[in-house]
Order: structure tokens, then sequence, then C-alpha cells
């Protein structure tokens, strides 16, 4: 029989979603800043911080109470990724700290370790989150979802 649907292609194996996602809820549990993944095959026509960027309002991140959400963006045949943070976050940590975060990220990359590479990608800017944003019990709210965004 002759499928016309496209299969889906899978980024990550069952393993290697769940520990990203589980880094994120990590991320999250120590913070009231919000984290996404962003992962699709090819960035097109653009830089990818530029379409980190334009994820980032899409995904509508930008709305966070305290302008505190950061998405990591991998467009893997692409070979290319950027980290993302709203004004809330980039006013304490500045640029400096995005792009050392890319550049570990890049160190396991560069080992054929993109799941780990994303996770711990994650923890850091949770780190980060936590130490400028830290989690209140009483007040703190799940704002976004956890689980990693696929693209095409």
């Amino acid at each position: 029989m002759f499928n016309l649907f496209k299969r889906k292609q899978k980024f990550f194996t069952d393993d290697e979603n769940h520990l990203i996602v589980k880094a994120i809820r990590h991320a999250e549990e120590q913070t009231s800043g919000e984290v996404r993944v962003y992962v699709e095959s090819k960035c097109r026509f653009m830089d990818a911080i530029d379409r980190a960027a334009e994820l980032f309002y899409k995904l509508k991140m930008d709305k966070t109470e305290q302008r505190n959400a950061a998405i990591v963006y991998v467009a893997v045949k692409d070979r290319q990724l950027a980290v993302f943070g709203d004004e809330g976050i980039h006013q304490k940590v500045g640029d400096a700290y995005w792009n050392e975060v890319v550049a570990e990220m890049l160190s396991h990359f560069n080992k054929d370790n993109y799941a780990q590479g994303i996770a711990e990608c994650v923890i850091r800017i949770g780190s980060a989150l936590k130490q400028h944003f830290p989690y209140n019990k009483d007040t703190d709210k799940n704002e976004l979802p956890d689980e990693i965004v696929f693209g095409r």
C-alpha cells in the first residue's frame, strides 16, 4: 500500500528524549524560569539565533511573568544551534554566558552526544535561572510545556 504521508523523522531515541525532558523538569523545579527545547532538521534562510528568536516569540515564551524564559534551538541536519533568553534573564547573565553555554553544547555535539549536550545545556540554564529567579512554592507555576518541540 502506498502511503501519502511522510513518516515523521525521529531525532532522538526514547531514552534520549526522556533525558532531555527530565533535564527540563529538573531545571524548572528550582526556578520560576522556563526552558524549552526546539529541534528541527534545517534552519532555512536564516541564522540560528534569528530562528531561535523567531520560535521564541512564536511559542509565546516572551509572555512569562518575569520574562525569564530561554529556548535551546537545534537544527540537526544543518548542524546549527543557538540559545535565546528573554530580557529578564539576559539582563542578568549577558552575552558571554550564552556564548559559554553554546560552546559547551558544541563540545558534546562534536562527540555526537546530542541529547547529552542539550540536557546539560538545559541544566546549566536552569542553574542560572535558579540563581536569579529562585523557585517559590507559593507563587511558582509551570507557565510553558516541558516537552521537546519538534519542527520539520
